[in-house]
């Protein structure tokens, strides 16, 4: 099982690197909407414990 974890960790990353090579400006895109994601997911957990505590 460990050894099947580090072959798909290896693919992924050299996935990764092969897209910010060749296309560094759609990576970087991604990347943008990876963290908007997480402000987002970020701001509504935030609402949500505002609301728990009224």
């Amino acid at each position: 099982m460990a050894q099947a974890r580090k072959i798909v960790m290896y693919i992924v990353v050299v996935f990764v690197l092969y897209t910010i090579i060749t296309s560094p400006a759609r990576a970087a895109q991604l990347v943008q909407i990876g963290f908007e994601g997480i402000s987002s997911a970020a701001k509504g957990i935030g609402q949500f414990m505002s609301q728990l505590v009224k």
